[in-house]
């Protein structure tokens, strides 16, 4: 059995300790919460310290603010984004059959901004059939649409579309670190962003690495350990019973690994060093090919898009003399189809897209390559 998934993953023991070896770096930032003389900060893995610090009491995720303070998404650049999913949304319905009820899935909903958005683009036959849930550990914000159900955990067994926008990469991973001697370890961290290398990574962490992310035994080179974000979005496919489940994030592909890692933080619209106290998000690229179960496909967000009738594409200057309104709010809405296509931005993110029981609704001819995953051995093992 596998546990229900939540807006964002609850973390198991990540078995790491105090015992550490190796170099350390880091100094106090400005802002860090200072400890009683003679206090030692404790060293943790990377996976406990980042969910304690976005998940934990007072924690980054849930302050009022909420993401939208500090960083900005595809849902935030545009109600085209979910006017698109809205869209998605209707596909699946029509391959369903259009059943009595069709679920819709927010997962790390935020402030519920995409599932509001989605439930106010769509016809209102199919809303009106629509059960609207909203996945965040947050409290339900004031005002939401009465129709969307605020709920920790995702719903068991949907019909519809399980959406998760920029979810994976919130949920915690291990970072290791290659010594000088070529061992990869695991990198602990204090509340302050000080770093020291602990003890060499093992067991299924290993595998995963040797599978996913092979690092050259190259003193300082990095990686971040996909594992749990495998397990989050398999527990995420498992709950739809029929339908789609598609997670959207920066993504990186095998042979294409960054070779010093992604871990970095946001903080008021800015990226920063990443600290786990508290103070700022703190993300890392999702190895999308490595979440991928059978079936599976991998897009861009600008083939996704397009696909779903975001073109960017300028108005007519025609248009202009007929109708100067009209032009203004068509230019309008194709520079903000564009940035949410834009190659190097927001159109270079992957759309991993897991059909449940149905076609694959889009019509693409290109796709990213994901390797099977039913050639290469799993490294998962039991989600349970």
């Amino acid at each position: 059995m596998m546990d229900r998934p939540t807006a964002r993953e609850d973390l198991s023991s990540c078995g790491c300790g105090s015992s550490a070896a190796g170099r350390t770096h880091g100094a106090q930032p400005p802002g860090s919460q200072p400890r009683a003389p003679g206090e030692a900060q404790p060293w943790r893995c990377w996976r406990a310290a980042t969910h304690e610090s976005l998940y934990g009491p007072g924690g980054f995720y849930l302050r009022p603010e909420g993401p939208a303070g500090h960083f900005r998404t595809s849902v935030h650049a545009s109600s085209l984004f979910a006017s698109a999913v809205a869209r998605l949304l209707c596909r699946v319905d029509e391959a369903l059959g259009r059943p009595e009820g069709l679920g819709f899935v927010d997962m790390a909903a935020g402030r519920g901004e995409l599932v509001s958005g989605v439930l106010a683009a769509l016809p209102s036959g199919v809303a009106k059939r629509t059960r609207a849930y909203a996945v965040e550990l947050a409290d339900r914000p004031v005002g939401l649409d009465d129709r969307v159900e605020w709920v920790a955990a995702a719903p068991e067994g949907i019909t519809g579309l399980l959406f998760a926008n920029e979810w994976l990469d919130n949920v915690p991973v291990e970072v290791v670190e290659v010594d000088a001697a070529g061992a990869a370890r695991l990198v602990l961290v204090r509340e302050d962003g000080s770093e020291l290398l602990g003890e060499p990574v093992g067991g299924e962490d290993a595998r995963w690495l040797d599978r996913w992310w092979p690092l050259d035994p190259q003193e300082g080179l990095r990686a971040e350990i996909g594992l749990p974000r495998d397990r989050a979005w398999a527990a995420a496919v498992a709950g739809v019973a029929r339908g789609l489940a598609v997670a959207v994030d920066y993504a990186h592909l095998a042979g294409a690994r960054p070779p010093f890692g992604t871990l970095t933080g946001f903080r008021e619209g800015r990226e920063t060093r990443p600290v786990p106290d508290g103070s700022c998000d703190i993300t890392a690229h999702v190895a999308l090919d490595a979440c991928a179960l059978p079936g599976a496909r991998l897009l861009t967000q600008r083939d996704a898009l397009r696909a779903l009738g975001v073109s960017g594409g300028r108005p007519p200057l025609s248009l202009a003399a007929d109708d100067p309104a009209a032009y203004v709010r068509a230019l309008t809405g194709a520079g903000e189809a564009a940035e949410l296509i834009a190659p190097g931005g927001l159109g270079d993110f992957g759309w991993l897209v897991q059909p449940v029981g149905v076609p694959d609704p889009f019509d693409v001819p290109d796709p990213l390559d994901v390797p099977d995953p039913r050639d290469v051995p799993d490294p998962r093992g039991d989600c349970g």
